[in-house]
C-alpha cells in the first residue's frame, strides 16, 4: 500500500455546512491542505451516499485524495473507495478486512489502550484516537481521553495514529507534540465560513508542531 498522508483528515458532516454545497465545500478544503476524505453521511439513504460517494471519488481520484467511508461497508465496495473507518460497534475488522481485501485502507476507532492494541494485533492501517476532547459533533462519543492517551500509544505501537475529536486551532500544535501522525478534524473545518482558509490555518499550526 502507498503511504498515505494522514496529516489533516477532513470528516464530512453537511449539517455544519448552513446549506452550502458538500462536494463544493470538501473541494476548498482540499485546496486549504485537506490530505484525506471521510465522508459521514448518519442521516442519507443509501441511495444517496451511494450517489454522493460516486461524485466524490471521481472528483477526489483527479485531485489524489484518498477517499475514507464513515462506517458502510456497501457503499465503500460499491464505489470502489480508498478505504473505510469503522467503529467499535460497526462491522468486525476482520469481516472488513475479509470483504474489501488487503489493499483497502481501514482504520479503526480506539478511545482506549486495549482498543487501540487490539486494532494493532487485527492489522488496522489506522487508528482514529479519542475523542481527545470534549465535541458536539458526536452524540455518542466516549469520554474525552486527552492527550495521554495519544502519547502512550505513539510509544508503544508503529502504525499511524488520527487525533479525532474537539480538534482546532488552539489544539492543534499539542497534538502533534504528543506524536499524532494527523488530526481528524469536522466543525472546526465544516463549520467555517472559509474552509479553504481554516485548512490552511490548521495545516500550518500543525507543521510548525
Amino acid at each position: 500500500m502507498v503511504n498515505i498522508d494522514y496529516s489533516l483528515y477532513l470528516v464530512s458532516d453537511r449539517s455544519l455546512l448552513g446549506g452550502r454545497d458538500l462536494l463544493q465545500e470538501i473541494k476548498k478544503a482540499i485546496k486549504g491542505g485537506v490530505s484525506i476524505v471521510q465522508l459521514r453521511e448518519k442521516e442519507a439513504s443509501s441511495r444517496q451516499f451511494y450517489n454522493l460517494a460516486m461524485t466524490l471519488k471521481s472528483e477526489l481520484g483527479s485531485l489524489g485524495v484518498p477517499l475514507i467511508i464513515n462506517d458502510r461497508l456497501d457503499i465503500a465496495l460499491a464505489v470502489d473507495a480508498d478505504g473505510l473507518h469503522i467503529g467499535q460497534d460497526d462491522l468486525p475488522f476482520s469481516a472488513a478486512r475479509q470483504l474489501l481485501g488487503p489493499d483497502k485502507i481501514i482504520g479503526l476507532s480506539a478511545s482506549s489502550r486495549a482498543e487501540a492494541e487490539e486494532g494493532a494485533r487485527l492489522g488496522a492501517d489506522y487508528l482514529g484516537v479519542g475523542p481527545l476532547f470534549a465535541t458536539p459533533t458526536k452524540a455518542d462519543a466516549a469520554m474525552p481521553t486527552g492527550l495521554a492517551l495519544l502519547a502512550g500509544l505513539k510509544k508503544e505501537l508503529s502504525l499511524p495514529l488520527v487525533a479525532i475529536g474537539g480538534i482546532n486551532l488552539d489544539n492543534v500544535a499539542a497534538i502533534r507534540k504528543s506524536g499524532a501522525d494527523g488530526v481528524a478534524v469536522v466543525s472546526a473545518l465544516m463549520g467555517s465560513d472559509d474552509i479553504e482558509m481554516a485548512a490552511r490555518r490548521i495545516l500550518a499550526k500543525w507543521q510548525k508542531g
